[in-house]
């Protein structure tokens, strides 16, 4: 099998994720947070020892990790709770429907307005776009770091900067970046970065984070239990708490620790710069097949690759990959606004994207399948 699936989920996943998932469920799985005897107090220890690896991997306050379901919960809970009623929300061009369907659901429930920045050109150009769509009624731009279907990185610490200096709520989905680019939360001035568990940090599905920036408290979506202030009727004012109403996946955090530690031993910069001459070598091999169309954005930046056959609809070539055991994803992945912008056309694309354990042996045998899908398969009418 040939895993290029990693935009959606990495597969596999390091050793350490399962052995300690399981070491938990067996020794110290008791409820955090919520009794005084030894396995609940464990678990709490496990989790704290979670945040305290997050925080340093993003430049936060321990305090200022919230766990969540997952990436796309985080922003729910971020734009939801932070963009004020009635105001104008930006957002780039490029945006996943975790952000988009929230804010559109925002401008029905709470009278809001939103308009989108460019995201053509260079970084100046960026905020050139952006500064021209700030106006006196925006609260909040929210912003991905790096698009899902094809690599474009925003500047988002400049970004950061002009948030802070117009006095806007910055809102980052990191879930294509974490894990592969340096991301701190104080020097990017981000108030809410949205971050998965099982992309780029190799931990487990059915998690995500939210890391908060310093002073940033908005209102809650979730209610419920949380082991403290049980006799009070609003949630705690403070976080984590505010924001983590129910019982958390103790197996999961532990399990992500150990990811991070894996994480943390390779040393980014050598995984992204492994992801990267992988993806170089498919754009190279590809590039010169005139029957391929590539949808790069940033030629010889990424990890993630778009891109269509003449005659076949991304449909079709997935399930004939597929066959071969080739893992890809086809279709409009999430994000019709960036691929409107590349004009996929009708079918969506086809995206493969590489992780630390893929190889250039694999990049070649795939292009090899490639090549005798497109000689076998007949033209779409």
């Amino acid at each position: 099998m040939i895993y290029f699936d990693n935009p959606a989920t990495t597969f596999p996943k390091p050793s350490v994720l399962g052995e300690e998932i399981t070491r938990c469920l067996k020794n110290y799985c008791g409820n955090p947070g919520r009794s005084a005897h030894f396995l609940s107090i464990k678990s709490s220890e496990k989790i704290f020892e979670a945040r305290v690896a997050l925080a340093d991997m993003f430049d936060c306050a321990p305090e200022n990790v919230v766990f969540t379901y997952n990436t796309t919960y985080a922003l729910n809970i971020a734009i939801k709770g932070l963009v004020r009623e009635r105001s104008h929300v930006l957002l780039s061009d490029i945006e996943h429907n975790a952000v988009l369907r929230p804010v559109i659901a925002l401008s029905r429930e709470k009278s809001c307005s939103y308009s989108f920045f460019n995201t053509d050109g260079s970084d100046e150009d960026i905020l050139e776009s952006i500064k021209s769509s700030i106006t006196e009624n925006t609260s909040t731009l929210i912003c991905t770091h790096i698009s899902n279907i094809g690599c474009r990185r925003l500047p988002i610490e400049k970004i950061g900067a002009l948030c802070k200096e117009k006095g806007l709520i910055f809102i980052v989905d990191g879930a294509q970046s974490a894990g592969i680019h340096e991301i701190s939360v104080q020097k990017m001035k981000i108030d809410a970065l949205c971050i998965p568990a099982h992309k780029g940090l190799y931990g487990p599905q059915g998690l995500g984070m939210i890391l908060f920036g310093e002073d940033v408290l908005g209102r809650t979506i979730i209610e419920g239990g949380t082991g403290i202030s049980s006799l009070d009727g609003e949630m705690p004012d403070f976080l984590p708490e505010r924001y983590e109403a129910g019982t958390l996946s103790t197996p999961l955090i532990c399990g992500l620790t150990e990811s991070l530690k894996w994480l943390k031993s390779l040393e980014m910069k050598n995984i992204r710069s492994h992801e990267e001459k992988l993806y170089r070598t498919a754009i190279d091999i590809m590039g010169v097949n005139e029957n391929i169309i590539l949808y790069p954005m940033n030629e010889y930046d990424g990890n993630t690759l778009s891109f269509n056959v003449n005659g076949i609809s991304a449909s079709q070539l997935g399930a004939e990959l597929n066959k071969r055991e080739i893992c890809v994803r086809s279709g409009f992945h999430c994000a019709p606004l960036a691929h409107k912008k590349i004009n996929t056309g009708a079918f969506g694309a086809v995206r493969i994207g590489f992780s630390v354990f893929n190889t250039q042996k694999e990049v070649f045998s795939f292009y090899e399948a490639l090549c005798d899908i497109t000689k076998r398969k007949k033209p779409i009418k």
